[in-house]
This record gives structure tokens, C-alpha cells and sequence, in this order.
């Protein structure tokens, strides 16, 4: 009888090679080059993540950062070396040339890979693993995606996008496009609902997995499948991701809504309907819980606040923080900074306290909390606040 490994690893390397036919239609290399990339990607996916991918969400979001990881050592690292050396503005200047390899890279291997990995190892489920409920996934799911929707409907309605999505089914009508617009955020939502309800173990991995499921979302939507359906040429280009990155910012904050909205409901459906919450138990009170995971995340935003100040100082920006208040001075936006930086740390405390027991799971949820604010704050509330 074949090993689960061995059944993971066959697995992986055919949806890879299948995976190097996609990435050839972008990346410039031969049909055999891509194939064969793609078959020691998948055998190497497999070796690492297949303790991990114990569910489709869970596999997805491995597969996407394993993609990331493939574009940074290939296009990012041995391409540039290989041809001469790095450019004049280094990582940033390959990026921007190689933007196309890294939707390729991600939609053509992370995808299918972590899917495919994350689907077979659900059908294995570990001993305390939650069930599944499809009727639970796909209606707090779909919710979520409705006032996920919602939120990202007002930029769209602001920058006039909503006719553009009516010309899916060759209408320019704005009506035509919100209701579109609508649908489309249900099924995300609903998806998101039956790919992660196993993953979720509160508001922090929850808002994880949305920002990353939001991404995903740009590459597919906007990127891929707007532009096939209208029959245009398919364009991966920087030029074209630069042009449509309020899209791209729009994506992340409905994920990163979809996935706090998903948490939210979700723990209200186990209220109801189940007895008891069979991941989360404690044995400590609620109350207890919530102070220590305020106090802890404000004594590391203390740390965190003057390491930001030092960047804030030498780029000059202080004063535009001081500005929220309606001040200018650098006193003031340090000030400032560090109130924002303590109700920040004090909101991770709260909402990754199931995510982060220990340094390593600590640092890794904390990047991911500083890229989502950094869509929220400089991107979304500063230019509201400061009336731009």
C-alpha cells in the first residue's frame, strides 16, 4: 500500500509539471525547462508542507507563500545573476521586470499545489480537527463576502469602476455592475467559508488568510480573468499591475474584512448551534484572557512604536502624523505614533492571542499585521483623515 508522503509526492509533481505549461505562456523559458521546474517545485512542496496542508485553505496559503519563495530564488535571484548581474536598483528594478513571472509563478504553481496538497490531506483529518459544515461555510461565509462587498463598493462607485464590470455581460450599466459586483463578493466569500473554516482559530488567523485570500483574488480577477472575458490580451505586465494597484488595495481590505466579519459570525454559529468551542478552550476567564493579551501586546507596541519612530524621523514624516490632531510638530507626532502604535499592539493581542504562543508564530503573525496595517493606515485612513 503506497505511503501518504508517496501519494503527496506523485500528487504534487504532476499538478506542477501541469503548472510549468501555464507559467510557459509568460516566464521565457523552453516548454521542457518549465515542466521539469515544475515537477521539482511540486516534489519539493511536497517534502516541506505535507505535515501542514491539512485542509484546501491551509494548503492554498502554503502554496502562495512557496510560490513567493520560487519567484524570489529564480526571477528575483538566479536569473539576474545569470544574465549579467543585478540592475541598478537591485531587488526593486528585478521585481518590477519580472512582475509578470510572479503572477505566473503564483497562479501556474502556489495555487494549484496548494490546493490540490490541501484538498487530499482534508479527506485525512487529524485527530481534534474540527468538522466541516458545509451549510455553516457557506452562509456566514457568504455574509461575510456581503459586507466585505459593501466596503470595497464604495471605491469602486468613487472611481467609477462599477460599468466595467457590467461589460462582463456587455452593459455599461452601473446598476448592472453592483449587482455583478455583489454576486461575485458572495461566492468569494462563500469559498473563503469552505476553503478556511478549518484554519480559523480566531480573529487573527481569520484576517490572515482573508488578506491573503483577497490577494489571490487581484491576481485572478482584475489581472486574468476580467481581462479573457472582454477578449483583450492577457497582461501581466508591472505596467498594467501599477495601473490597477487601487484594485490591489481594495482586494486586500475585502479579504481582511471577510476574514474579521468570518471569525465574528462564526463564533456567534458555534453559540447557537454547538455546545461547546472543541479548539479554543481555556482555563482561564474571558476577562483574564483579555487583559493579559492587552497588556502584552501593549509592552511590545512600546518597542515597536520607537523602532517605527526612527524610520518615521529620517523620512521626515513625523509632522504629517501630528497633522491627524491638527499639529505639526515632531513632539507631537511622536506623541501620536506612539498612541497608534499601543492600539495597535493592544488589537493584536487581543486578536492573535490563539495564533501566537510562542517567539516564532509570534514574529511571523506580527509581519503579517504590519503589512495589513500598513493597507489600512498610510494606504486607506490617512489620506481620510488628512482630507485627501
Amino acid at each position: 500500500m503506497r505511503s501518504p508522503l508517496l501519494t503527496a509526492i506523485i500528487i504534487c509533481i504532476i499538478v506542477g509539471m501541469a503548472g510549468g505549461l501555464v507559467v510557459t505562456m509568460v516566464v521565457p523559458a523552453s516548454l521542457i525547462i518549465n515542466i521539469l521546474l515544475g515537477a521539482l517545485y511540486g516534489l519539493l512542496f511536497a517534502l516541506l508542507t505535507v505535515p501542514r496542508a491539512i485542509s484546501p485553505g491551509s494548503g492554498l496559503l502554503w502554496g502562495l507563500g512557496y510560490g513567493f519563495i520560487l519567484w524570489l530564488a529564480i526571477p528575483g535571484g538566479i536569473l539576474p545573476v545569470l544574465m549579467g548581474g543585478m540592475p541598478a536598483m537591485g531587488m526593486l528594478d528585478t521585481a518590477r521586470a519580472h512582475f509578470a513571472d510572479l503572477v505566473a509563478y503564483t497562479l501556474g504553481f502556489g495555487t494549484p499545489l496548494g490546493l490540490a496538497l490541501g484538498a487530499w490531506g482534508g479527506l485525512r483529518p487529524y485527530p481534534g480537527q474540527q468538522r466541516f459544515s458545509l451549510p455553516r461555510a457557506i452562509v456566514v461565509g457568504g455574509l461575510a463576502g456581503m459586507v466585505g462587498g459593501w466596503a470595497f463598493g464604495k471605491w469602486m462607485a468613487q472611481v467609477n469602476f462599477f460599468p466595467l464590470i457590467a461589460g462582463l455581460v456587455n452593459s455599461d450599466s452601473m446598476m448592472v455592475g453592483m449587482t455583478l459586483h455583489f454576486m461575485f463578493a458572495v461566492i468569494i466569500g462563500a469559498s473563503f467559508g469552505v476553503l478556511f473554516q478549518r484554519d480559523v482559530r480566531g480573529y487573527g488567523s481569520s484576517m490572515g488568510w482573508g488578506t491573503g485570500y483577497g490577494l489571490l483574488w487581484w491576481f485572478l480577477g482584475p489581472l486574468t480573468i476580467l481581462p479573457i472575458w472582454q477578449g483583450h490580451r492577457l497582461d501581466w505586465s508591472y505596467q498594467r499591475g501599477s495601473a490597477l494597484f487601487g484594485s490591489l488595495v481594495g482586494h486586500i481590505i475585502y479579504g481582511l474584512i471577510v476574514g474579521l466579519i468570518y471569525a465574528a459570525v462564526d463564533k456567534l454559529w458555534i453559540g447557537f448551534f454547538k455546545e461547546s468551542d472543541p479548539i479554543n478552550r481555556e482555563p482561564e476567564g474571558p476577562g483574564s484572557r483579555a487583559l493579559h493579551s492587552l497588556g502584552y501586546g501593549a509592552l511590545a507596541s512600546l518597542v515597536g512604536g520607537l523602532l517605527f519612530t526612527v524610520v518615521l524621523l529620517v523620512i521626515g514624516f513625523l509632522p504629517k502624523v501630528a497633522n491627524i490632531v491638527g499639529g505639526s510638530s515632531l513632539i507631537l507626532g511622536f506623541v501620536v505614533n506612539m498612541v497608534i502604535s499601543a492600539l495597535i499592539g493592544m488589537s493584536y493581542g487581543l486578536l492573535f492571542r490563539y495564533e501566537a504562543p510562542d517567539f516564532g508564530s509570534g514574529v511571523a503573525w506580527g509581519l503579517v499585521y504590519g503589512l495589513i496595517w500598513w493597507f489600512i493606515g498610510p494606504l486607506t485612513l490617512l489620506p481620510i483623515l488628512l482630507g485627501g
